[in-house]
Formats: structure tokens, sequence, C-alpha cells
């Protein structure tokens, strides 16, 4: 398993003013670090630290993150797995969040248990582990033993659900600053990363849906679950099965053969597909420290709290604009993006001209794996031209500087799942066959 930040975490900042001071700690901390670099510019016109400022406010934001956990780690997360919002060191540093987080010491997991089992874990299981083999950003993982049978016990932080709606309006300005976002997109989502945050904190809610999607996907060839258990399972205890296995990056680092990335990218392609197009509802937290590889290639797929359902009239318009002939059809594309409010009625015309091109492109980009019987994932080229469309200067700009959000509320999961996706099977560098439910 990945190591963890070995640092243990005794307390969890849970008050507002608890909360909104270590905010405005880490604040002034990145402000100061400016200060010192803009310094150094003028007293030496050789100094060029860029990546050291960067460096020293990755540095500086994770630690503060990483100790509130919860929403603040969580957005974190979410921006880490896009490659194109964020400079190098912040990546690094927030991809930590994805599985290796400072954990909480035991006391306040035993605390945890006994709110919700009246027991302490040594009660309930014959061995549990005194430290965390995992922690993200909402809970950690300890590994439990009963009867010769191995679980995985997730037992969330505490505080971090009462925290969700007010971290977020903390979190906004920070995240409007780093990425140069436009402030109305922002607010626009905020509504539904709430919503879906608070729906990641309910436990009970998230067996139900695991319990759900396992069922109905157990048939997807080269793929295994955990099974979960209600009787250890509480809203801020979860409980499943332990799956043996390598993360991504593990898995990467024994050098695989092509036919075992392979495998392992059919496998991924095959489980989206299927949720997408049958089940109206898809696992949209498809980053690296959510799957587990076995030995022989087998993809392990665990955490089902952050699940988005799909609308039917929204599915119909998104996927609509994936078939070429509705593509190419001016009239129909035009409707669509009316629907789907990418445009506006009284956005200007050249506006309407300039993000009628550029989310067709977008989407064209997008839609490309399904009109091919195979796609390469680990061709440089296509990802290098989905960055090169995501930095056209000319395109952040007018997008900044639009006072309208671009785009309904439910395309932000659904298109975070499938850059999650297409990510890791970039890394995997797998070949797919990507014929879809959808087209047939």
């Amino acid at each position: 398993m990945t190591e963890i930040d070995k640092k243990i975490q005794k307390t969890i900042p849970s008050s507002k003013v608890q909360r909104v001071s270590r905010f405005v700690k880490v604040g002034a901390k990145v402000s100061t670090n400016y200060i010192k670099h803009y310094a150094k510019t003028v007293l030496d016109n050789d100094y060029s630290g860029k990546e050291e400022l960067h460096k020293e406010n990755a540095t500086d934001v994770y630690e503060a993150l990483s100790e509130l956990k919860g929403s603040a780690l969580k957005v974190a997360q979410m921006m880490s797995m896009d490659k194109n919002m964020l400079p190098q060191a912040y990546i690094e540093k927030f991809q930590m969040s994805q599985y290796s987080a400072p954990p909480l010491s035991l006391p306040l997991v035993n605390k945890t248990f006994i709110k919700s089992f009246g027991k302490a874990p040594y009660e309930l299981f014959d061995t549990f582990t005194k430290e965390a083999v995992n922690a993200a950003s909402i809970g950690q993982v300890h590994l439990a033993e009963k009867d010769g049978k191995k679980y995985a016990v997730k037992v969330q932080y505490p505080g971090v659900a009462e925290s969700v709606s007010s971290d977020l309006k903390l979190v906004k300005p920070i995240a409007v600053r780093m990425m140069g976002l436009n402030e109305q997109d922002v607010n626009h989502y905020m509504k539904e990363v709430e919503v879906m945050l608070l729906s990641e904190t309910d436990y009970e809610l998230e067996l139900q849906r695991s319990q759900k999607i396992t069922e109905a996907c157990k048939h997807i060839k080269n793929i295994y679950f955990p099974n979960y258990y209600k009787e250890y399972s509480s809203q801020k205890i979860l409980t499943m099965d332990w799956l043996e296995g390598k993360h991504l990056n593990e898995f990467l680092e024994t050098n695989p053969s092509q036919e075992i990335r392979n495998k392992v990218g059919q496998a991924l392609w095959d489980f989206y597909d299927f949720q997408v197009h049958q089940l109206k509802e898809v696992h949209a937290d498809p980053h690296p420290g959510n799957f587990i590889i076995s030995e022989d290639g087998l993809l392990g797929i665990i955490d089902f709290g952050c699940v988005k359902e799909i609308p039917s009239d929204f599915y119909r318009n998104y996927f609509d604009l994936m078939i070429p002939e509705n593509m190419n059809n001016e009239e129909k594309r035009k409707s669509v993006f009316a629907s789907m409010r990418f445009i506006y009625d009284d956005d200007s015309e050249s506006d309407k001209q300039f993000l009628d091109q550029l989310f067709k492109s977008m989407i064209s980009i997008l839609a490309r794996p399904f009109h091919h019987d195979t796609f390469d994932f680990g061709e440089a080229a296509y990802f290098e031209e989905i960055q090169a469309l995501a930095e056209n200067q000319e395109n952040q700009n007018i997008l900044r500087k639009s006072k309208k959000p671009r785009g309904i509320r439910d395309g932000l999961y659904l298109n975070r799942t499938y850059f999650g996706l297409y990510s890791i099977l970039h890394q995997l560098e797998a070949e797919v066959k990507t014929d879809s439910i959808f087209f047939k």
C-alpha cells in the first residue's frame, strides 16, 4: 500500500472560528511568500525563483488543508486531477490528498466507534491497526481482522459533514485566485460541489450505493469489488472486504506488460461505459487512490462515496453531440448549446461565434475515442491537443471575463469523470476497444 504521512494528527479544527483562523493564517503565509519572492526579484536581476515560490506556497496550502481535512482537502484533490489547472508543484502536493494525508490518532477513531456502536474497534474486531493504512480527504482506512478475515474499515474525520458549506465559502477565493477562474462559474458550480460533498459524508448512503452498483456491474470482465458489511457500518464508519493489490503508481513501478496494461484499461473503460449509459449514475471520483490492481491485472474498485446521478434531459443533450452528424448540423448544435447554457441569447454575435467553435472543439476532442474501434490512450499527441486547447490564452481570457456561467451544473462531475478516466488510461498507456453502449 502507499505510504502515508506519518505525522499523526490528534485534533481537527472543528469550530467555524478555528477553521476561519487557519485559512487566514495560510493566506497570510502565502502573501509573505509573494513579498519575499518579489523582493528577491528587485534585489537580484538574475533571480528567477517562480518554481521556488510555487513549492513554498503549495507546501503551506497543502499543510493547512490537510490539517483541516474534509471539503477543503477534497477540493485540492479535485484540482490535482486536472494537470492544466495548477503549477506542477501544487499538483504534486495536492495529489497526496488522494491516499496519503496525515492520519488521525487512535483516540479520535475510538471515539467515533463508541459513538456509533457503543464499542471500541478492538471489541468488534480481533485486530485493528493503531495507525491508518490510508488517509484521504473525508476519512481514513484501517486494516482489521475477525475470524481470519481481513476488512478495510473507513472512519470519517470528526466535523467533516458539519463544515462542508462553510469550508467551501472559505475555499472559493483561494480557488479563484490560484486557478484564475471565472468567478461566476465558481459560484454556479459550488452548489453542485456542496451537494456532492455532503453525500460523500453520508456513509449509510455510500453503503447502499456501493451494494447497488457493484451488484449491477459484477458481470463486467476483469473487475472485482469488495463486499460491504452493514453490521459494522454506520453514518461515520464503513466496513468492506480488504482488497489485495497495488495502487496505480505502485502497479506501474512493476513495469507491467502492454497486455496487462490493456487488460486493466479495458476493464476501466467497460466499467464506466456501463454505468453512464445503462445505470445513468456513475462513480464520479476516478482518481488513482480509488482503484486497486491485482498481480494478474484485475481491477478492484473501491469508494462509492461520490456518485453522480445523470438526469435524462442532460444525458440526451450531453451525448447527442457525440454523434458527428449532430455536431455538424449547425441548427442542432446551437439548440443543444443553448439548452446546455454554453451560449446565451444575449451574448454578442462575435462571442456566439467564438464560443460555438470553442465548445465544438472541446466536445469533438472528448468524443474522439468513441469514434474508433480501438483507441491508444498512450498517444501523446492526443493529450497535447487537449492541453493546448485548455492553455489557449484567448480561450481563457474570454471565459474568465464572462459574466455568465458556461454550462449547467450537471456537467461538472460528468466532465470530471471523463477527464479522470482518460487521465488514468493515459498513465496506463492502454490501448482500449472503445465501442460504446451509447452507439448500440
